[in-house]
């Protein structure tokens, strides 16, 4: 497990997420995700809340703040 810390673009306000992946894990799937690969499938062991989390550095709680719950 590592622990990611990303910037809100909403906020500008510092965020963590802790993911279940190793610091390799990681590292790879960034760069597959930066050389054009989809983050699914460069990250597939992530859920799409952590995964727009890497992407974006929104928050689950902001997510749904600014956009509203998925029903």
């Amino acid at each position: 497990m590592i622990t990611v810390e990303r910037k809100c673009p909403f906020t500008g306000q510092m965020n963590e997420m802790a993911l279940p992946i190793t610091q390799w894990e990681y590292d790879a799937g960034v760069e597959a995700w930066q050389n054009g690969a989809y983050i699914q499938d460069a990250m597939p062991t992530l859920n799409a809340e952590q995964r727009e989390f890497v992407k974006t550095g929104i928050t689950p709680q902001k997510w749904a703040e600014l956009f509203g719950e998925e029903n």
